[in-house]
């Protein structure tokens, strides 16, 4: 089976850098997203990322991960030039996985590398992955309702929303709702004064309570 070769090649001068590739270890700065190539020019690529368009804008140093861009290379070189450009190697339509860092109000691509595919719902960025990344907090309830937890804890107030796929565990919990023959909803399993531990996660600014497990009853 014919072996499909990818090369690191950098943007307006391909030369092959290495192969095979082993990409340069990400600082604290860096930051990616995976998306569609929609837009391209001289010095800018624009990359669908779900439901919204990033554009990145590419030099000399930015580095292309793509198969064929060490043969595209050599052959622009034979003809006497620099090396391919850009859209020699990446192709509009095409699922790429972009290195960047944040310059003052310009993204500026590092690494572009074409992947199989754009990933979920078209594609996300370390921040949105980050964010949506599981959180606790542990504190006394305040307020309880159908929709909404509110917990104090480390001098503040958390406000979490809660539905139907919210889970709520804590010691004889599972006995009371065998008794009931159905899920206890949110409020007849936590009342204000409960100390209790929230997983949540972070949803385009809302804090949603994946689990609420009760770690102490409130005094009556």
């Amino acid at each position: 089976m014919r072996q499909v070769r990818f090369f690191a090649v950098p943007v307006l001068a391909l030369s092959v850098i290495a192969f095979p590739v082993t990409l340069r270890a990400a600082g604290d700065d860096t930051k990616t997203a995976r998306g569609t190539v929609t837009a391209m020019s001289g010095n800018s690529v624009t990359v669908k990322v779900g439901a919204k368009d990033m554009t990145f804008s590419v030099d000399n140093k930015t580095e292309v991960i793509a198969p064929g861009a060490g043969t595209k290379s050599r052959a622009a070189k034979a003809k006497g030039e620099a090396g391919p450009k850009l859209a020699d190697v990446i192709k509009t339509g095409q699922a790429v996985r972009v290195t960047y860092h944040e310059m003052g109000a310009t993204n500026h691509a590092a690494t572009i590398e074409g992947v199989p595919s754009a990933g979920s719902s078209g594609g996300s960025t370390s921040d949105e992955k980050k964010a949506a990344a599981a959180k606790h907090a542990t504190g006394t309830v305040k307020t309880v309702s159908a929709s909404s937890l509110t917990v104090s804890g480390g001098g503040k107030d958390w406000t979490f929303t809660v539905d139907e796929k919210t889970n709520v565990i804590g010691t004889g919990l599972s006995t009371k709702a065998r008794a009931k023959g159905s899920k206890l909803t949110i409020t007849e399993a936590v009342a204000a004064g409960d100390k209790v531990t929230v997983t949540y996660h972070d949803m385009g600014g809302t804090m949603h309570a994946s689990t609420v497990r009760v770690t102490a009853k409130g005094k009556s």
